[in-house]
């Protein structure tokens, strides 16, 4: 059984970052699309960014240029480093992975439907 464990949430002001991780012991990260998404209050759970089983990355287009994901395969931990943050990005941060999946998966319409396992989630509050 897959465990996803996300850390780095906090509360930050507009402008700052904040680098989210997720650990996932004894799972082999290189086989699989992971994803980060986020839920803000009364939205729907969107896609922010991806990388694809065949290395593919996506990122939602509101993020493009101010997030980066990452996937280190030999800690087994998945990263999304986030700068110039906005009260727009507050919302909780879920990693998911699912097999055999492009990137692109994660941030298609309703993408968060493809993916089975998924962490508890971290938040993350942005101050104007």
């Amino acid at each position: 059984q897959v465990q996803l464990v996300e850390s780095g949430g906090g509360s930050v002001q507009a402008g700052g970052s904040l680098r989210l991780s997720c650990a996932a012991p004894g799972f082999t990260y290189s086989v699989y699309c992971m994803g980060w998404f986020r839920q803000a209050p009364g939205k729907e759970r969107e896609g922010v960014a991806g990388i694809g089983s065949d290395g593919s990355y996506s990122y939602l287009d509101s993020v493009k240029g101010r997030f980066t994901i990452s996937r280190d395969n030999a800690k087994n931990t998945l990263s999304l480093e986030m700068n110039n943050l906005s009260p727009d990005d507050t919302a909780m941060y879920y990693c998911a992975v699912e097999g055999f999946r492009p990137a692109k998966m994660v941030v298609a319409v309703n993408g968060a439907n493809a993916f089975g396992y998924w962490g508890q989630g971290t938040q993350v509050t942005v101050s104007s």
